[in-house]
């Protein structure tokens, strides 16, 4: 008798989950469901957390004048208060220290009188302990340009790509998806036989290896996910990556329905592959064959030291995650969690990128999916029960704030003024929401560019296809500031570029939703919001914004046809900071940029006026 009631009060409980607050849904369905019983705790290989060994970064660039040359490095996590920095030049056989004194205060410094051809390095100082020597920089004056240029074999254009250190000497390298073009699941199917590739190449523009996704992969961002990192711990990342069988079927439309499919590892210097296991299957709970052929792929933490490839299928109704460890050359799942379309709490609640980090202080990775959030373990952490967010960001919105939260914009159509809200990053609990009808928020962003308000500044905008083009930016606390339409700026590209703490974006950059950043051969410039432009001329297509080299400002790398190009601020420092790499969510968000839709990384701590 007392079982049947319990039932019947779980089954009352289930039948108004829709209409219940989602702090309510929480506590259903991690204490009263008893299908989602706890996991155990993920134990992997790893006894200390795998890191990247970074070098210093040393950059090279001509000064703003054009009369100098400007240094930029790292100042990395290892490095003690009071780490000090000299900096060398050799230049016809001779070698000359060009400080007089040790820098203390920034990471940079000016060549006022350079050679034509010279080498330049740091040397780092240390009190107690014997000098260490940086990498060199070899510099040819009259060929130095403002960003350094990868050219590519055959004269690809890259539409994504992934930052990694493949040979393990300190510095990132670059592994590229070509060709640019997509094909979403909601489009024609490709007919013409094209199929992407992947391709690596290390930081000095060497060549390694191409991989052929094949005829089972179709050439659109959703079907072939990648992510490039160091799995199995050796100090060389690899790259995992969606592949398939030649067992593929394809529908009258050119569209793939059937066939294996792949979670496959490749070594990063050989493209060779180390193992493949299976990807999440295809069914019917995920909805019809566009909603099916939703992919992405992740890495986390998920013991707070080893890190786990993710597996993802879904996004607007069933999601499933499988979590994998790369150990002695074998892939070993360590769970998989399934969002189970009946259950209303998780259905939908995808959005079109993840990223991952420790929210909760146990120092094992969450995972963002969208509107909902992954325990370490394979449960469900929370769900906002906001349904599909087009994106949903994790961040340090505000210093004073405890912990950390998720701003999320929500694609349908909102009455009860959540459709741009944020809430808490640990729980779930709402924080604010912008308190007004919203039809199909298609954007969004954060980013501090407006020091006349504390915190990062909140801004979304509504997509046409829900009627509505109105754009909404928001304090940190959720207050409206009054701006018009044309003052919002795009949620897009963001960049630290200049010396400040503020963020800068950019002019001839179309900013939108599900664009390519593409440029249509027009030069875009880097400016602060309704201020100067800072840097003219950029020429590309923006595949990332990383703290890729040089102190903590960021380098934004952008595809032309046959080349790459990594553009270097060259305005002087007013401090020095740890690079962002190393701080986990910021170098998440970095990882993640290779699949999904993009998304300008923030770090874990506020970083703003």
């Amino acid at each position: 008798m007392k079982s049947n009631l319990i039932m019947l009060c779980l089954l009352g409980l289930a039948s108004t989950l829709n209409a219940q607050d989602p702090r309510e849904r929480h506590y259903y369905y991690e204490i009263l469901d008893p299908r989602h019983e706890p996991k155990p705790l993920v134990e992997g290989f790893a006894r200390e957390r795998v890191t990247e060994n970074l070098n210093r970064g040393l950059t090279v660039t001509p000064a703003r004048d054009g009369k100098g040359i400007y240094l930029s490095w790292r100042l990395l996590a290892s490095d003690v208060p009071g780490t000090a920095f000299h900096v060398y030049r050799e230049a016809d056989g001779k070698t000359r220290r060009l400080t007089k004194k040790p820098l203390t205060q920034t990471c940079d410094f000016m060549d006022v009188t350079p050679a034509e051809k010279a080498s330049y390095w740091v040397e780092v100082l240390v009190k107690g302990k014997k000098p260490a020597l940086s990498e060199k920089r070899e510099v040819i004056l009259s060929e130095l340009k403002p960003y350094t240029s990868i050219p590519l074999k055959e004269g690809v254009k890259a539409g994504k790509i992934a930052l990694a250190d493949l040979n393990g000497d300190g510095i990132y390298d670059y592994i590229i998806r070509t060709p640019e073009t997509n094909v979403d699941p909601g489009m024609p199917g490709d007919t013409t036989g094209k199929t992407y590739k992947i391709s690596a190449y290390l930081s000095d523009g060497s060549y390694l290896w191409t991989y052929d996704m094949g005829p089972g992969i179709e050439p659109g961002i959703w079907y072939s996910p990648f992510i490039v990192y160091d799995f199995n711990g050796d100090g060389k990342a690899e790259v995992a990556i969606k592949t398939a069988a030649d067992d593929y079927v394809k529908n009258e439309k050119g569209r793939v329905c059937g066939g294996s499919e792949y979670l496959s590892v490749l070594d990063g210097m050989t493209g060779k592959e180390i193992d493949r296991v299976d990807w999440p299957e295809r069914n019917d709970r995920y909805g019809n064959l566009i909603r099916q052929n939703r992919n992405q792929m992740g890495v986390a933490y998920l013991d707070g030291k080893t890190p786990y490839i993710l597996a993802a299928r879904g996004t607007y109704k069933l999601m499933v995650v499988d979590a994998w460890m790369l150990k002695d050359g074998k892939l070993q799942r360590a769970w998989r969690w399934d969002g189970d379309e009946e259950n209303p709490i998780v259905r939908s609640m995808g959005a079109h990128s993840m990223v991952t980090a420790d929210v909760d202080g146990d120092g094992r990775d969450e995972i963002l999916l969208g509107s909902c959030m992954l325990d370490d373990n394979g449960t469900l952490l929370w769900s906002s029960g906001l349904g599909h967010s087009d994106k949903a960001y994790l961040c340090k919105l505000h210093p004073d704030m405890e912990g950390m939260q998720v701003f999320m914009v929500s694609e349908p159509k909102k009455e009860d003024g959540r459709g741009v809200s944020v809430v808490d990053a640990t729980t779930g609990k709402l924080i604010w929401k912008i308190g007004q009808t919203t039809y199909h928020v298609g954007d969004g962003m954060v980013a501090d560019f407006d020091s006349s308000h504390p915190g990062m500044e909140c801004f979304a905008s509504e997509d046409r296809k829900g009627g509505s083009t109105d754009k909404y930016l928001l304090t940190a606390d959720g207050k409206k500031i009054n701006t018009t339409n044309a003052e919002v700026p795009g949620c897009r590209n963001w960049i630290w570029w200049d010396a400040d703490l503020l963020r800068e974006t950019f002019k001839g950059d179309d900013n939108r939703w599900g664009a390519s950043s593409s440029s249509g051969g027009r030069k875009q410039s880097i400016w602060k919001w309704q201020g100067e432009v800072l840097t003219e001329g950029i020429e590309g297509d923006i595949l990332m914004i990383a703290d890729l080299e040089g102190d903590w400002r960021e380098e934004l790398i952008t595809a032309l046809p046959g080349e790459l190009r990594i553009y270097h601020t060259n305005i002087p420092a007013r401090d020095r900071r740890v690079t962002l790499m190393q701080d986990p969510l910021y170098r998440s968000y970095v990882a993640h940029r290779s699949m999904g839709y993009p998304q300008a990384p923030v770090p874990s701590f506020y970083l703003g006026e």
